[in-house]
């Protein structure tokens, strides 16, 4: 069978679309690259603007700034710790639930859903929710950070509606007939055709979990406990860097400290980019499968 031969205006509609895309691709790409570049560069090349694309007078002294900070690692542990468990929570919680609304024959589940929906238009606020945290117990510990923020109403609907588009009422029927149990279909039948949503919810809450700060710079007073993003903010908006040139105030010194300051900068930014970004190539196949079919039905 031959190809449909293309018109002038598919012509000019595939033109427009190309350009259109290249553009976005630039507006995205370049501030990657440019961060990217910067720290990589030498302090003096980035105070300068010398840097556009592609490192000028490479050095690696940012990151080597950065990793020798013990704070530093200690945040990339704690974000590994609050991401890996606060999304297996988070996913328990949402994966459950979502099925547990999903079934028919589950009778509450109008209402039920209803108290979840309305957590979306009305909160307590930030007040009430730091006292409450605070009469739990919470204040100050890890628990802090994964349970206030562990199940999201609008990823919990999507996963209802993909478990309701994707498990029918038929399947279910059938496995009752084989001695199937409401807990051994979830488990053995339910997870494993739902691969595509996990993958999406789990990117959701882990790049949530990992760019938050603001949950850690409300409830939490210890160093030790505070993720790395709240750590780079310190050293990002209180420009505490241990420099050991700081016990002069020349006027050479305090350029030098500017100069390594600004290199720093791009380097928190991309240590702190860098595991999601990792991430997202293994799951981005998930991604619009599991987003799609989630949004059939509503």
């Amino acid at each position: 069978m031959r190809a449909m031969k293309r018109t002038r205006s598919d012509n000019i509609f595939l033109f427009i679309v190309t350009v259109i895309l290249v553009l976005v691709f630039a507006v995205v790409a370049f501030p990657l690259i440019y961060t990217v570049a910067c720290s990589l560069s030498s302090s003096r090349a980035v105070v300068s603007g010398r840097v556009f694309l592609w490192p000028v007078e490479p050095t690696l002294l940012g990151y080597r700034r950065i990793f020798e900070n013990p704070s530093v690692m200690n945040g990339y542990l704690n974000s590994v710790i609050y991401t890996l468990g606060g999304t297996a929570i988070s996913l328990f919680l949402t994966l459950t639930s979502a099925y547990s609304l999903s079934r028919a024959d589950f009778g509450l589940r109008i209402p039920v859903l209803a108290v979840f929906a309305f957590t979306m238009l009305f909160s307590g606020g930030l007040i009430p929710t730091y006292l409450l945290v605070g009469k739990l117990g919470l204040m100050n510990t890890r628990w802090a950070i994964i349970l206030p923020t562990a199940i999201s109403v609008y990823n919990l609907i999507v996963t209802r509606t993909f478990f309701e588009s994707t498990l029918p009422q038929e399947l279910l029927d059938a496995s009752r007939v084989d001695g199937c149990g409401d807990f051994r279909f979830f488990l053995t039948v339910a997870l494993p055709l739902s691969g595509a949503i996990i993958a999406v919810m789990s990117l959701f809450y882990a790049v949530g979990i990992w760019n938050s700060y603001f949950s850690a710079l409300i409830y939490l007073s210890n160093d030790r406990l505070f993720p790395l993003q709240l750590i780079l903010r310190q050293i990002l908006v209180q420009n505490k860097v241990d420099i050991t040139m700081l016990t002069a105030s020349t006027a050479d010194v305090i350029s030098a400290r500017q100069s390594l300051f600004e290199l720093l900068k791009y380097s928190l930014i991309v240590v702190a980019s860098a595991p999601m970004m990792i991430l997202y190539p293994f799951i981005q196949k998930y991604f619009i499968q599991g987003v799609m079919i989630g949004a059939i039905k509503g």
